[in-house]
């Protein structure tokens, strides 16, 4: 085993989509939907649809930073190259914490989903089952890029099934629900309070679309990445916005806004929930297959991405050494891997949905704003979409992160210092050396 060996192409655009859907098609639609509905109420469709905007900007900002500089780590490696080491190293630390509480959120979320169809709701079981379930796709990840794609491909198409499903089995509830449950969409638009709230569930929101990012970051494992990485973030973003924005339609339209907020806080699952008011058979049960299927889509997807990123920050001294290692037949970063599944699974016993995906909202905000930035500074030649794109998206991305909780935006700047003193820390050694 070597730092030096290079991880292997393995990946088409095809495939590319799909770990991209697998780290959209998850959290977001099953879990996040109703944490910003109990924020803004029937709003959270207007939340869902800013927040596409937003992460139209940064995903674009994204495609052509990846374009020009396919290789792991995503803006951790932009922001050293465009930017400067220091605000490369925030890139990196902010994207480990971002979506490590995501990919937390993501096993408490599936184990909602499971134990809610058996009938228990306990926090402290929800807790228990999250770490097996992150134990377990450590273990699949860690074999190598091959088994975690084809473990991909399974279940986000079962999970795309399963969507659909729903949306057919509920349009005739939300078509009918939808006068009276969305008159109150704009309610309250005149009070100052209204606005807050709106762009604290858009910020909530915007995570749910930012796994396109799992695309850029594994830009060293994508076959001829200057043209598959843009495509498949487009490709990506486009299916997920119809997929949510219908979502949230029926959601919202179909049940009591109210109850769907409770039942995001009590279980995890609030899709169960609408689904069971829906006249079609069995579709409450698949929608927890549905969901089950995605979380764990969207934890390999979050452990890879992590993984990859871990490893490049290794490489640069910015991590130690010792992660940069790729071992096995088909090269891996098994101790990367190793080190990402402690952190989700230590951030797993916080057992709260809310906190988790919240913390996640501000860290990937950080980090999108440098993106953003990074993409202000590339050459023209290397620019594939005009200089306007990114500031939007660096703009709302700074706009949008201190609307969360301020506990939490707190937390995010007390990591930012911390990562800072480890940085300086790390340097110091390198120096030495």
């Amino acid at each position: 085993m070597t730092p030096d060996k290079r991880l292997a192409r393995v990946v088409g655009v095809p495939g590319a989509v799909l770990m991209g859907l697998g780290s959209m098609l998850g959290t977001g639609v099953f879990v996040s939907i109703g944490i910003a509905a109990g924020v803004t109420g029937p709003s959270v469709v207007l939340a869902v649809a800013l927040a596409a905007a937003v992460a139209t900007f940064n995903g674009l900002s994204s495609a052509q930073l990846a374009a020009s500089h396919p290789v792991s780590g995503g803006t951790y490696e932009y922001g050293h190259r465009y930017l400067n080491p220091t605000l490369g190293f925030v890139a990196g630390w902010m994207f480990l914490g971002a979506k490590s509480a995501s990919a937390a959120t993501a096993a408490l979320g599936l184990a909602g989903y499971l134990l809610g169809a058996v009938g228990h709701v306990g926090v402290t079981e929800r807790v228990a089952v999250a770490l097996v379930v992150v134990g377990l796709l450590t273990a699949v990840v860690a074999s190598g890029m091959r088994q975690s794609s084809r473990t991909n491909v399974v279940f986000v198409s079962i999970t795309i099934v399963a969507l659909l499903a729903f949306l057919a089995a509920g349009l005739p509830s939300a078509l009918a629900g939808a006068p009276a449950r969305l008159a109150d969409l704009f309610a309250g638009a005149g009070d100052g309070q209204w606005g807050r709230d709106l762009l604290h569930a858009t910020a909530l929101m915007f995570v749910a679309y930012t796994g396109y990012g799992r695309i850029a970051t594994m830009g060293e494992e994508i076959r001829d990445p200057a043209r598959s990485i843009p495509r498949a973030i487009v490709i990506t973003l486009l299916a997920s916005m119809a997929l949510y924005v219908a979502i949230a339609f029926v959601v919202v339209a179909a049940v009591d806004i109210a109850d769907l907020a409770a039942a995001t806080e009590s279980s995890g699952a609030p899709l169960a929930l609408v689904a069971q008011s829906f006249e079609v058979p069995g579709i409450a049960m698949l929608v927890v297959v549905g969901a089950a299927t995605a979380m764990v889509g969207v934890l390999i997807n979050l452990l890879l991405g992590l993984s990859r990123v871990l490893l490049a920050m290794a490489r640069r001294g910015d991590m130690p050494r010792g992660l940069s290692l790729l071992e096995g037949e088909q090269p891996s970063p098994r101790r990367a891997v190793l080190v990402v599944g402690v952190i989700i699974a230590g951030l797993c016993l916080i057992g709260s949905l809310k906190t988790t995906w919240s913390f996640s909202a501000f860290t990937v905000l950080v980090y999108y704003a440098l993106t953003n930035l990074a993409a202000l500074r590339l050459p023209a030649a290397s620019r594939l979409f005009p200089r306007w794109i990114p500031a939007c998206g660096l703009l709302s991305c700074v706009g949008l992160a201190f609307w969360v909780e301020p506990m939490i935006w707190i937390a995010g700047l007390v990591l930012i210092g911390v990562g800072l003193i480890w940085h300086a820390c790390a340097q110091h050694v390198t120096r030495l050396q």
